[in-house]
């Protein structure tokens, strides 16, 4: 039996300005437009549960994923300049279940992935990313083997193609997949 459910103690604590300075926000839960409590993000902190973090606002361009810790200065610590949006992610407790095609639609190879990836190609002799099915559990899919490059959360849905996803990241593919597990949190 899965359990996913919404985390109750999730919070994270943005702030204008770096080292936690300035106007906050406190923040438990989805939150698509930052700019009507903050003008700017540039740190934040997150006491209990894991969130992914846009640069945009409604949950677009490029993302992070954060767990509990201090995040001091976006743009040292990521190249990121302004948080604009942020989701939360529940703890998903059961099994793990992905369908990763090669081409859109659907299309091409599929394989079934029910753990962490490091190197698609490696293990798959697959060259490309571009479409998947999450059936089970919250994913993070990477553009670099060895979980590196830029990021994508994924949860349960189809994502036909990748291309079309507004995510500030035109012609992005997959390399490496990882699941967001108990040792996340």
């Amino acid at each position: 039996m899965t359990s996913t459910g919404m985390n109750m103690n999730s919070k994270i604590t943005f702030y204008e300005d770096r080292n936690f300075q300035g106007r906050s926000y406190e923040c438990m839960s989805d939150c698509p437009d930052m700019s009507s409590y903050l003008s700017r993000c540039q740190s934040c902190r997150v006491e209990s549960g894991c969130f992914m973090v846009y640069d945009r606002p409604n949950y677009m361009g490029n993302q992070w994923f954060m767990r509990r810790g201090e995040y001091s200065d976006y743009q040292r610590m990521m190249g990121m300049n302004d948080i604009r949006s942020c989701r939360m992610i529940p703890m998903h407790r059961g099994s793990y279940r992905m369908r990763i095609y090669e081409r859109e639609n659907f299309g091409g190879q599929m394989h079934e992935m029910m753990d962490d990836c490091d190197d698609i190609m490696g293990r798959y002799r697959m060259n490309n990313c571009m479409s998947c099915n999450v059936m089970d559990g919250h994913w993070l899919m990477y553009e670099q083997p060895q979980y590196r490059g830029r990021m994508m959360y994924m949860r349960p849905g189809e994502y036909r193609n990748f291309n079309q996803m507004s995510m500030g990241s035109m012609g992005m593919r997959f390399m490496s997949m990882r699941r967001i597990n108990e040792s996340c949190y």
